[in-house]
């Protein structure tokens, strides 16, 4: 039977990215979108060129009073395009990025960071739990910022720690009903995320590629793929697992 996997944040950068790869090796896609709905509805077009079935919801992950709605609005979906009860993959990918130094960190930006960043898979993920098949997976985005430390991201790092945590707990309270949990925490990627900067500034770039250990930053093809790779039947018996994809920074 065809896998369907619900992406939080799919309609663009690495969520768009791990949509398209998915749907290339045959699942279909549920994503969501925050604003942009034409960006979302090319994604679904991309993804129907690809012969797979896909539909975007909205959904602000950082309002987790929508979270039971959207839960119904999945629910519809599934018996509604796909005559099924549930889904197989859910990858809790939205987010934002935030950067301050940790003396000028307003209590407003952390707030906004733990709502999108730690509330938000928490509560999503309990409010789909019962539309997840038994035997699927759930993974989660963290980034390399929970193991090394670059001034300005203290309080989004200290999230995505948290991620990391949930994630083990995850894995330990799910495992009966056969669910693995994972993490995959990505470096430095060329994508419009925190404005651009790692892609469009060309000093930064070649910064930290001097400190990569494959020489380059990364691509999000490069995030694509690893995601779809923790989310085959091949990786099935990986659970409870950090997974770092980062061409090896920092070593």
């Amino acid at each position: 039977m065809t896998k369907i996997a619900l992406i939080t944040g799919g309609s663009r950068g690495l969520g768009r990215n791990a949509a398209l790869k998915l749907a290339a090796r045959g699942t279909d896609i549920i994503l969501t979108y925050r604003s942009q709905a034409g960006e979302a509805a090319q994604v679904v077009a991309e993804i129907e060129a690809l012969g797979r079935r896909a539909v975007a919801l909205q959904l602000d992950v950082a309002d987790s009073g929508a979270f039971p709605a959207f839960a119904a609005a999945v629910r519809e979906q599934l018996q509604a395009r796909w005559r099924r009860e549930r889904f197989d993959y859910l990858l809790n990918n939205a987010g934002i990025a935030i950067y301050a130094t940790f003396a000028e960190t307003t209590e407003d930006e952390f707030d906004t960071l733990m709502k999108i960043h730690l509330k938000a898979p928490f509560f999503l993920t309990q409010a789909l739990l019962p539309l997840i098949n038994d035997g699927g997976r759930i993974l989660n985005v963290s980034t390399g910022l929970a193991r090394f430390a670059l001034p300005g991201y203290a309080a989004y790092a200290t999230m995505k720690g948290g991620i990391e945590v949930l994630t083990r707990y995850l894995a330990k309270e799910l495992g009966g009903r056969g669910i693995a949990v994972n993490v995959i925490a990505p470096g430095a990627i060329e994508t419009d995320f925190g404005g651009g900067v790692v892609r469009d500034n060309s000093e930064l770039n070649a910064q930290i590629a001097a400190q990569t250990a494959l020489g380059r930053v990364g691509l999000p093809d490069d995030i694509g793929n690893a995601i779809a790779l923790l989310l085959s039947h091949e990786a099935g018996w990986i659970n409870a697992q950090r997974i770092e994809a980062s061409g090896g920074m920092f070593i």
